[in-house]
C-alpha cells in the first residue's frame, strides 16, 4: 500500500473509533454540566458523556416504565451522573460492617403498641438534610442524626452536631474518617469522650483532619446504645418508642443513586450487603399502591439536586429485602 493511503486510513480507523453520542441529549448534557459546573479536558469529556448518556438513558427508560405502573417511585438525573456505579460506591458510600460483638439488644415490650403511621419530622426531632460530600462518611451523619433525636427528646432543643467531630476524632473507637466507618463506633466515641461539638462550632469539610474538639463546646452526651433484633417489628417499636434510629442498607443500586421520589422499591436490594449508613424518621403506608405500599422515611446525607427539584429524603419500601 502506499504511504498516504496507508496514513489515511489509519486517520479514518482513528476517527471511526471516536464515542458516537446521542445528539438528541446533547442540550440536556449541556444544561446538566452547567447546573453542576463540570469541567472536561477533551478527552475526559469524551468518556464522561458517555458514562452520563448510558445513565441517562437508564434513568428515561425507568420512568418510562413507571409511567406504565411497573415501578412505585420515579428517578432524576443529579451531580453523580457521570460517575459509574464503582466509582460512585468508592467516592460515597463508607459504612465498615465490622462482626457483632454481644452485647445488650433492645428488647420488645410485651404488648406494646403503635401507631399506624409516624414522621419525626414533624415532631421537631430531626434537622434539615446534610450533604456529606465526596467522603465516606455516611455513618456520622446516621449517629449525629440519631443523637440530635434524643437530645431533642430530653431537653427540647434541637441541635445540629459535628459530623466533622467523628470523623477527626473517633478512630480509636475503630472508624476511618472518610474511608468509612460505623455508627455504633461513633456512639462509642461520644461516650468515651464524653460529648459531642455543635455543628456551628465544629463545621463539616468533608475530609479528614485532626481532632478539634473542644469541651466547651459540647451540647450532646451519649450515656450507652443498644443494638436492635435484624426485624421489621423491632424496628417499627423502636421508631415508635424511642425515635429516630441508625441504619445500614444497601445502597449500591444505580436506581437509589438517581432516586427522585415515590416509594422506593428493588427487588435486587440485598438485606446483607450494607454499604451506607442512614437515618429511619418515621414509617407509613400509601393506599393507593397495591405492591409495596407500607415504607420508612429516611433521612439521606447526600442532597441530590436535579433538574425536578431535590430529591432529599427517600421514601423507602416496608419490605424485609429493603433494610
Amino acid at each position: 500500500m502506499h504511504p498516504s493511503l496507508f496514513l489515511a486510513a489509519l486517520c479514518l480507523g482513528i476517527a471511526s473509533a471516536a464515542p458516537q453520542f446521542d445528539q438528541s441529549l446533547d442540550a440536556r448534557w449541556t444544561r446538566w454540566k452547567a447546573a453542576n459546573g463540570k469541567l472536561y479536558t477533551k478527552d475526559e469529556e469524551e468518556w464522561r458523556r458517555a458514562v452520563w448518556e448510558k445513565n441517562m438513558k437508564m434513568i428515561d427508560q425507568h420512568n418510562e416504565e413507571y409511567r406504565q405502573g411497573k415501578h412505585s417511585f420515579m428517578l432524576a438525573m443529579n451531580a453523580f451522573g457521570d460517575l459509574t456505579n464503582e466509582e460512585f460506591k468508592q467516592v460515597m458510600n463508607g459504612l465498615k460492617i465490622q462482626k457483632h460483638k454481644e452485647g445488650n439488644m433492645f428488647q420488645l415490650l410485651p404488648f406494646a403498641e403503635t401507631p399506624s403511621s409516624l414522621d419525626w419530622r414533624e415532631k421537631g426531632y430531626v434537622t434539615p438534610v446534610k450533604d456529606q460530600g465526596q467522603c465516606g462518611s455516611c455513618w456520622a451523619f446516621s449517629a449525629t442524626g440519631a443523637l440530635e433525636g434524643q437530645m431533642f427528646r430530653k431537653t427540647g432543643k434541637l441541635v445540629s452536631l459535628s459530623e466533622q467531630n467523628l470523623v477527626d476524632c473517633s478512630r480509636a473507637e475503630g472508624n476511618a474518617g472518610c474511608n468509612g466507618g460505623l455508627m455504633d463506633n461513633a456512639f462509642q466515641y461520644v461516650k468515651d469522650n464524653g460529648g459531642l461539638d455543635s455543628e456551628e462550632s465544629y463545621p463539616y469539610r468533608a475530609q479528614d483532619g485532626h481532632c478539634k474538639y473542644k469541651p466547651e463546646q459540647s451540647v450532646a452526651n451519649d450515656t450507652g446504645f443498644t443494638d436492635i433484633h435484624q426485624d421489621e417489628e423491632s424496628l417499627v417499636l423502636s421508631v415508635a418508642t424511642v425515635g429516630p434510629i441508625s441504619v445500614a442498607i444497601d445502597a449500591s443500586l444505580d436506581t437509589f443513586r438517581f432516586y427522585y421520589k415515590g416509594i422506593y422499591y428493588d427487588p435486587n436490594c440485598s438485606s446483607e450487603d450494607l454499604d451506607h449508613g442512614v437515618l429511619v424518621v418515621g414509617y407509613g403506608s400509601d393506599e393507593r399502591e397495591v405492591e409495596n405500599k407500607n415504607y420508612w422515611i429516611v433521612k439521606n446525607s447526600r442532597e441530590h439536586k436535579n433538574y425536578l427539584g431535590h430529591g432529599l429524603l427517600s421514601s423507602v419500601n416496608f419490605s424485609s429485602n429493603s433494610l
